[in-house]
C-alpha cells in the first residue's frame, strides 16, 4: 500500500494518528484516531482471509494517512502475534504482518481485549462480548488480561459460548437465551469477583433488561482502546518498544538493496 512519507516527519509533540481496525465475524471497521467522524465498515464473513480483507481495506484508506495502526482480531492472540484463525472468518490470519500490508508499525489485540480496554474506567472489570460467540477479557488496576472464558466447559459438556453465543441466541429463541446470560454472567462474577461488569457486542441489543451489576458497553469503545493501545504496554507485548510488527522503513529499505547491489 503506497502512502505518503509525511506523516513520519510531524512534529514529535503531536499525537500519532491511529488507524483502528476492529475485525469481527460479520463486518470490518476501521476509524483513523483524528477523523472519528470518517468510519469504514463493509463485510467480513466466513471465506474472508487476511489478504482480503486488506485489500478491500485499502480503497477506503486512500487520502488518510496515520502513522500506526491497532488491529482488534476476533480469535487468539499471544504476545501480540495471531496464533490461531478465526472460527468465524477464513484461513490465512496465522502469522499474517499487518505492519508490512499497511505500511506502519502494528498492535494486534483480541478484540474483546480492545473493546475491554476502551470501556476501562479503572478498578477490577469484567468485560463481556456477546457476538457471534463469547468473547472475555479482565482490567485489573490497569493491566489487560486477554481471555477466552468462551471456550471453557460449562454444562451439559458445553463450553459457555454455546449458551449465549449467536448460533444458541437462534436456537434457544431470545426468551431463554436471555435466562442463558443472566446465568453465564453470574457464575462468571462469581468465580472472577470483579467490581463492575460491561456487556458489549452486537448481541447485547438483544437483552431487554441487563443483568444485575451489569453495564451496557459501546462497540464505539473499541476505536478508543485502539487508540489506548499505543499510549503504554498494558502487558499484552513482548516489550513496549519491539513488540509490536513494525513496517521496515521505505527510505532503509531501497538503501539496502543498492548497498548489495
Amino acid at each position: 500500500m503506497c502512502l505518503p512519507n509525511g506523516a513520519m516527519s510531524r512534529p514529535a509533540d503531536e499525537r500519532p494518528r491511529i488507524l483502528v481496525l476492529d475485525i469481527g465475524g460479520t463486518h470490518v471497521k476501521a476509524v483513523v484516531s483524528d477523523r472519528p467522524g470518517y468510519r469504514v465498515r463493509f463485510p467480513s464473513g466466513s471465506k474472508m482471509s487476511a489478504e482480503a480483507m486488506v485489500r478491500q481495506l485499502r480503497p477506503a484508506l486512500r487520502g488518510r494517512e496515520f502513522d500506526r495502526v491497532a488491529v482488534g482480531y476476533p480469535g487468539l492472540v499471544r504476545r501480540g502475534r495471531i496464533v490461531r484463525d478465526p472460527p468465524h472468518l477464513g484461513a490465512g490470519w496465522v502469522g499474517f504482518d499487518f505492519a508490512r500490508a499497511l505500511g506502519r508499525p502494528a498492535r494486534v489485540v483480541n478484540d474483546a481485549a480492545m473493546q475491554a480496554l476502551g470501556s476501562y474506567r479503572g478498578g477490577r472489570m469484567l468485560f463481556l462480548g456477546l457476538g457471534a460467540g463469547l468473547g472475555s477479557a479482565m482490567m485489573v488496576d490497569g493491566s489487560l488480561i486477554p481471555m477466552e472464558l468462551g471456550h471453557l466447559p460449562y454444562r451439559k459438556g458445553r463450553c459457555f459460548e454455546e449458551f449465549v453465543g449467536e448460533t444458541a441466541r437462534r436456537r434457544l429463541g431470545r426468551k431463554k437465551w436471555r435466562k442463558e446470560v443472566v446465568d453465564v454472567v453470574e457464575t462468571l462474577r462469581d468465580a472472577l469477583e470483579p467490581e463492575y461488569i460491561v456487556l458489549g457486542g452486537g448481541n447485547v441489543h438483544h437483552l431487554k433488561r441487563l443483568p444485575a451489576g451489569t453495564e451496557r458497553g459501546d462497540n464505539a469503545n473499541a476505536f478508543v482502546g485502539g487508540v489506548r493501545l499505543w499510549e503504554r504496554d498494558y502487558g499484552v507485548f513482548d516489550h513496549p518498544s519491539s513488540a509490536a510488527q513494525t513496517a521496515p522503513s521505505p527510505r532503509r529499505s531501497s538503501a539496502r538493496r543498492r548497498t548489495r547491489a
